[in-house]
């Protein structure tokens, strides 16, 4: 019996899923967990988070953000209308796979110079927006210009960005264990205008 198209659709489809599971898996098992702990305390000490990335790593950090509000903190997206100044007591959470991007970088440098601590989650510590950071967590993912397959055969920073969203959830569910507080309670912060 041959296969259709179809099965042959379904197939490549499961083998990619397969494939990027098992990348942000190797990945999990690559990560400085203490690393990435460190960040938990900054965020629960924080007057008020911001959040800042582009493309894909900014959707991640939005995600977050939602998050972290449901939680009960005070946080707020770099480029939105009602977004405040920030300062000194506050935490900026931005997130580059190159540490490189421009808008970042100028971001985490206005925040450095308001007394803000900034947070970088980026593929590596040697970049101007490490050198900026307060404290930087590495996810050893492709940086987006990394066509080699080596580290990633998916497209691009895809398991950057990936494992950027995978690794946020972690620390909210982290950040949620620690707080205590039913679902119940913070499902009552969730959007009601939708």
């Amino acid at each position: 019996m041959s296969k259709t198209p179809s099965d042959a659709l379904s197939a490549t489809l499961h083998n990619h899923l397969q494939q990027i599971i098992r990348e942000n898996q190797q990945l999990a098992e690559k990560l400085d967990f203490d690393q990435v702990a460190a960040i938990l305390p900054l965020l629960q000490q924080a007057k008020r988070v911001f959040v800042v990335g582009a493309g894909r790593t900014g959707l991640a950090l939005k995600a977050a953000a939602m998050r972290l509000m449901h939680l009960g903190l005070t946080v707020f997206v770099v480029g939105e209308t009602t977004t405040p100044a920030i300062g000194s007591g506050d935490v900026l959470l931005a997130g580059s796979g190159s540490g490189t991007t421009s808008s970042i970088v100028k971001a985490a440098e206005k925040a450095a110079a308001a007394g803000a601590q900034v947070v970088a989650i980026s593929t590596t510590t040697s970049s101007p927006l490490a050198a900026l950071a307060t404290h930087v967590a590495v996810l050893p993912a492709a940086q987006k210009q990394d066509h080699g397959g080596e580290i990633s055969a998916q497209y691009a920073g895809s398991l950057f960005e990936q494992s950027v969203l995978l690794l946020l959830d972690a620390i909210f569910q982290t950040l949620w264990g620690l707080d205590g507080t039913p679902a119940e309670e913070l499902w009552k912060r969730h959007a009601n205008l939708e």
